[in-house]
């Protein structure tokens, strides 16, 4: 038997994803809202394995990349009222010269 017939013979929700397919779903979950519209459909829908594995790592990333963007807006947010209140320190001494 050739790979051809072997993978055939698999069952749908078994089927491996082609490269073109993770290609074309990379696209696909990154559009902003229908994109992940179909992510959380594919994240929980057991028609192929495969996919809803490569929908859920997605979402993984999407929820890291939102926790990272929140723990970076909070450290601008910090450091930029630490260092207004340092810049106004630093004009009151030089002021004072």
């Amino acid at each position: 038997m050739d790979k051809k017939s072997i993978l055939n013979s698999l069952p749908d929700e078994y089927r491996p994803l082609s490269p073109w397919a993770y290609f074309g779903y990379g696209i696909l979950f990154s559009i902003p809202l229908i994109g992940l519209i179909c992510l959380f459909v594919f994240a929980f829908n057991n028609r192929n394995i495969n996919r809803r594995n490569y929908a859920r790592s997605y979402f993984c990333v999407y929820i890291l990349a939102i926790i990272i963007a929140v723990v970076i807006y909070l450290l601008f947010i910090f450091f930029r009222a630490n260092n207004a209140e340092l810049y106004n320190e630093f004009v009151t001494a030089t002021q004072r010269l």
